[in-house]
């Protein structure tokens, strides 16, 4: 873990109620696709945890929906603006055990750290498909940028107004994979969870420190609890219980 500061590059809405923020700074800490960062806000206690959509050398890119004053706040922000950012926070996911063909499943807010994997997966030279499940067509976003990357998008929507109707499991009911990746609420995973397939499943959950001393994010697994900040927030779908 390490805290530093970082500057807004752009701030801009992609889709309803959604942003993307481009931060320039230290990113000696980025690793893996599937960490997390946390945002310290002007007037909040508590620091705002936010998925890593990608990164590269000159900058970190993060996506977040305005839900609360703390992403109201973030959304006003303009470029050249600091922010002070707790970085490299939480585990992420392992490509090494991707299988010949991996989904990677995406819904809301859930898809952007899928975003940076899909990059680096496709550049080691794996096959991948993208789900992406939003609610409607005006929520979806960065449909195209997964297609730039070469691999094949399907897309659903609760209403239609978007690709296949209905939820991601209807789309991946017919695919076919052996592995996923998939990034979600917790209705979404526990679906994908429900299809039996090995997979690696990333929780979104609120969080108190970030760094596992508040105990406040923890979730069942056959081990027992253990803390979605820190041990998370990817885990094996092996040992999740829900």
């Amino acid at each position: 873990m390490t805290n530093g500061m970082y500057e807004i590059v752009s701030n801009r809405r992609i889709a309803q109620d959604t942003y993307e923020m481009v931060l320039q700074g230290d990113l000696s800490f980025a690793e893996n696709p599937g960490q997390f960062v946390n945002i310290k806000l002007e007037g909040l206690y508590l620091r705002r945890p936010i998925s890593i959509c990608d990164w590269d050398d000159a900058t970190l890119t993060l996506i977040y929906k305005v839900v609360g004053k703390g992403t109201q706040q973030l959304a006003g922000m303009k470029p050249r603006k600091g922010l002070d950012l707790l970085c490299g926070l939480g585990n992420g996911f392992d490509m090494k055990k991707a299988g010949e063909h991996s989904l990677l499943i995406g819904g809301g807010v859930g898809v952007p750290p899928l975003y940076g994997l899909a990059r680096r997966m496709v550049y080691e030279g794996k096959k991948v498909t993208a789900v992406l499940g939003f609610g409607n067509k005006n929520q979806a976003f960065y449909v195209e940028k997964f297609k730039a990357l070469g691999c094949p998008v399907e897309v659903a929507t609760e209403d239609g107004s978007l690709g296949t109707k209905g939820f991601v499991t209807h789309v991946m009911e017919n695919l076919s994979y052996d592995y996923y990746f998939a990034c979600g609420p917790m209705p979404m995973l526990r679906a994908v969870h429900a299809c039996g397939r090995p997979g690696q499943l990333s929780f979104e959950e609120r969080m108190g420190c970030g760094f596992g001393a508040c105990m406040g994010c923890s979730c069942e697994t056959l081990a027992g609890n253990k803390r979605i900040c820190v041990d998370g927030p990817v885990m094996d779908s092996s040992e999740v219980k829900f």
